[in-house]
């Protein structure tokens, strides 16, 4: 019911911000609202809100490694590349390096991760995110994978090792 009062009420504020100006600002868009994860093929993550881009390792990716025990991030300033080594990442399996998904500067560290390195396999995405970075160039992003060509990468891999 209430998404049929919205439909209705919506064309209204469009047309007519001035109505109802507090409700209008409640609606209107930004460039969170239509974020999405983008990937590596090294399946690095990076989701920017704003000029900030968190980054991280897929699922895939540290569930291949398997229990991780070791976290080595990027300092805060670190000035990064599309492709540099930003960091490092120790299972009980395997040690993998972690590429920085796009240019930019560290801005902060999960020193919660590196505290406690099992937060990336028992939360990916929400919790075990590895450092944040200020976005130098946005352009890189149009680079990455969305989900939809993440999930056939992974499945084209999965089939050139089966």
């Amino acid at each position: 019911m209430a998404s049929v009062w919205l439909l209705r009420v919506i064309p209204r504020i469009y047309f007519n911000r001035t109505a109802l100006p507090q409700f209008a600002r409640a609606f209107s868009t930004s460039r969170t609202l239509f974020a999405e994860r983008r990937y590596t093929k090294k399946h690095e993550w990076v989701l920017v809100d704003g000029n900030i881009g968190t980054v991280g390792i897929s699922v895939f990716a540290q569930e291949a490694l398997g229990d991780i025990v070791y976290a080595e991030l990027p300092d805060v300033g670190t000035e990064l590349a599309a492709g540099d080594t930003a960091g490092a990442v120790e299972s009980v399996k395997a040690a993998s390096d972690v590429y920085s998904p796009i240019s930019g500067t560290v801005v902060e560290k999960n020193t919660q991760v590196e505290a406690n390195p099992s937060l990336i396999n028992k939360s990916t995405y929400e919790h075990g995110w590895l450092y944040k970075l200020k976005v130098k160039n946005a352009n890189e992003l149009q680079e990455l994978m969305d989900e939809n060509a993440y999930e056939a990468f992974k499945k084209q891999e999965e089939e050139a090792h089966s």
